[in-house]
């Protein structure tokens, strides 16, 4: 099995934790990732999350999912992070547009 990317760790943390109006701050995010405490590189990526379309920046408060933007989210687990369309499907309960996503 491959080891996720940092992006793809960060990533998975913030949908498993995600809970809407409620951003998660760098530190946080970092100690609950997964990323064997590679924490410059992890700083670096959550900094370029932070302009990410799918991630709403909330200052100093931290980052969430802006769920208006799932499609590219979708596509960013599905090409860059390798999970299946099911797993998607069921970890982005808010996706309205899965039903007609494209996957190629």
């Amino acid at each position: 099995m491959q080891k996720p990317s940092v992006k793809c760790a960060l990533l998975a943390t913030m949908i498993a934790k995600h809970r809407w109006g409620t951003p998660i701050t760098k530190e946080n995010l970092l100690s609950l990732s997964a990323i064997d405490g590679d924490y410059p590189t992890a700083r670096e990526v959550y900094d370029d999350l932070r302009r990410e379309a799918y991630i709403t920046h909330r200052g100093n408060r931290g980052i969430e999912l802006d769920k208006s933007n799932f499609a590219e989210l979708a596509d960013v687990l599905y090409h860059e992070c390798q999970w299946e369309a099911w797993e998607i499907e069921s970890r982005l309960k808010h996706y309205e547009g899965l039903a007609d996503h494209d996957w190629s």
